[in-house]
């Protein structure tokens, strides 16, 4: 049986709120973020932007290390992101894109020249 990976991290939107949360699918997890899947506080107040994150191996450590970051004061949390991304970029930016408006193969749409019809 192989190790599975396990994503503490934290987001943050326009206004600078921060979520810390816990994740075994860090990608899975930023998609449902983004799309507004989950009910919720980051739902509610638009958190979507992925700004730090640590993988583990161990369950027991992400879910302590979630804890521990959770109680730290905002100072702190901004510190540790900064730590890693001053510029607070959104580490999700590029992975993902918007699924078009037709699904239908690119040569679905042109004729016998290869051109478009």
């Amino acid at each position: 049986m192989g190790t599975r990976d396990y994503y503490v991290y934290l987001l943050t939107n326009r206004s600078g709120t921060l979520y810390t949360g816990v994740t075994n699918d860090l990608e899975r997890r930023m998609y449902e973020h983004k799309n507004k899947l989950v009910e919720g506080f980051t739902k509610r107040y638009n958190i979507d932007m992925l700004a730090y994150y640590e993988v583990t191996s161990d369950i027991g450590e992400a879910l302590t290390r979630e804890r521990q970051i959770k109680a730290w004061r905002r100072s702190k949390r901004v510190a540790l992101i900064e730590s890693t991304n001053p510029q607070w970029r959104d580490l999700s930016d590029g992975w993902f894109s918007p699924a078009p408006p037709d699904s239908s193969p690119p040569s679905a749409a042109r004729n016998d020249s290869g051109g478009a019809e």
